[in-house]
């Protein structure tokens, strides 16, 4: 049958079709927890309708998903054992996609189901580690060494430090708007089934919008990440390359190619290996925790004269024949890595060189790292769906168990508030931070400024999924990634 333009057989179709209704479901599961973090303070405000409030807010993530770069989407993609992301399509990288998905989701609907406010974004991340560590125990890999233990701790980390930020930035901010604004109305909790003066109304407004937004633009992408690798590993005639890049693109491209190729022959001694010999190098080299100096420039430049010679002669990237586009893809991947690599260790020192190289990479993200804008529109849907079905439960965590009292306009502003900057923040630095961290911790540091006091079973609680959440997520994808690999080499397949 034909899919996207592609003939496949009738297995794989449906093989893709239920990795890509899994990945979306993934995101609607996130519209559970994070999204409905956003529209807790002004339900709880009465600021909004809880009906119009879920609407509001996903029509924001929408906007916040479609005003996206695609940068983190494929930031996520890199915490994947190279192997198993330059082959999606075979039996292993699909045991991969499914087991990190159905990891992810199980833990996300049980935090979910229990009302606890948990982070998507661990919750993923967790799973792929898992993935990273079952491959390197069942292959011939050192155990652990596929596994980012960078990106590990920089979540360990956000783990640490966002909760803290979020409970002590809004917990001042409520201190000092009690210094600066003295309108007392600000301080009360809303009575029953009556809206607040339109000023605080359109500061809670404002701040939901906000947190939407930003959650949008930076936990959306981690679905499109996962639905671009499903649909490149499984159709990647269609996907693997950028059809919408025109002439000047193509042509910015061979011209970027040629000069960084010229710079690697003037430096590294050329090499008698075969682009297949430089492909396998560049793909041992690329482990995360394998030192860059072993990579050589020597397989770099015949790895990329073999780019140029698939490049040229064609005008854009659709002229090129359809059973080539993965191979030149795969090595397009390695080569902007194996760059990348070498210029974060120092081994690109010359200005002149580091803005050649960095001109590559951005005409190499256009031409790989591209998100068609269907994919962007299913993402921000199962967000938003998921937020009108489930948002409930957390809703009701955020809105009344972590409080002794009820929550006031100046804290549902604070909290959100503080949520908002944050998350924006880390956007730009490419940091995960959970959104849900923040705004229910900031919801906590509220109630603690303000004397109200909190529920100290449901904050134990809510700690409780977070530190487990990477433990156990790192379990569960482990444990379906081996399993699936021993179901398949029970099966015969490849």
């Amino acid at each position: 049958m034909e899919l996207f333009g592609e003939w496949v057989s009738l297995s794989t179709a449906m093989l893709l079709i239920a990795a890509l209704v899994l990945a979306l479901g993934f995101e609607m599961v996130n519209g559970f927890h994070d999204t409905a973090n956003a529209v807790a303070t002004v339900i709880y405000t009465n600021t909004l309708k809880p009906n119009v409030a879920v609407v509001w807010s996903g029509v924001w993530n929408l906007i916040g998903v479609l005003a996206s770069s695609g940068a983190v989407a494929f930031g996520v993609v890199s915490l994947l054992p190279v192997e198993l992301v330059l082959n999606v399509g075979s039996s292993a990288g699909m045991a991969m996609v499914f087991s990190l998905l159905v990891s992810a989701i199980l833990w996300n609907l049980g935090t979910w189901y229990l009302g606890l406010p948990a982070s998507s974004s661990h919750t993923l991340i967790g799973s792929i580690l898992g993935v990273g560590l079952a491959h390197s125990l069942m292959s011939s890999e050192v155990f652990g060494r596929g596994v980012n233990w960078a990106k590990a701790q920089e979540v360990f980390a956000a783990l640490m430090i966002s909760p803290l930020i979020g409970f002590g930035c809004a917990a001042l901010l409520l201190l000092l708007c009690k210094v600066l604004i003295k309108n007392p109305d600000l301080y009360k909790a809303p009575k029953a089934d009556q809206p607040p003066p339109f000023w605080i109304r359109s500061i809670l407004v404002f701040t939901c919008t906000g947190v939407s937004f930003a959650h949008g633009s930076n936990d959306g992408q981690k679905g499109m990440g996962l639905l671009m690798l499903i649909l490149i590993g499984v159709i990647p005639a269609s996907f693997a390359l950028n059809e919408g890049a025109n002439e000047k693109d193509m042509l910015a491209l061979r011209s970027s190619a040629a000069e960084v190729n010229m710079l690697l022959e003037l430096r590294f001694d050329k090499s008698a290996m075969t682009a297949e010999e430089a492909s396998l190098e560049l793909s041992n080299y690329l482990k995360p925790n394998v030192s860059a100096t072993k990579i050589t420039g020597a397989a770099v430049h015949r790895l990329n004269q073999e780019v140029l010679t698939r490049l040229n002669g064609h005008k854009r990237l659709t002229d090129i024949p359809r059973p080539n586009r993965t191979k030149l893809r795969s090595d397009m991947y390695l080569i902007e890595e194996a760059l990348v690599k070498m210029m974060k260790t120092g081994r690109v020192e010359h200005k002149d060189a580091k803005e050649a190289v960095t001109r590559y990479k951005k005409e190499l993200d256009k031409s790989t790292r591209f998100i068609p804008l269907w994919v962007k529109v299913a993402v921000a849907l199962a967000l938003g769906i998921g937020t009108m079905i489930g948002w409930k439960r957390i809703v009701v965590t955020v809105g009344e168990k972590i409080g002794k009292d009820h929550l006031t306009y100046a804290q549902g502003a604070s909290a959100e508030l503080v949520a908002m900057i944050t998350i924006g923040a880390a956007d730009q630095l490419g940091l995960p931070v959970s959104t849900t961290h923040v705004l229910t911790s900031g919801v906590a540091g509220t109630m603690a400024a303000n004397k109200s006091g909190v529920q100290l079973k449901t904050v134990r609680n809510m700690l409780m999924a977070w530190v487990l959440t990477l433990p156990v997520c790192v379990f569960l994808g482990a444990a379906f990634f081996g399993a699936g690999l021993y179901a398949i080499s029970k099966l015969g397949l490849q």
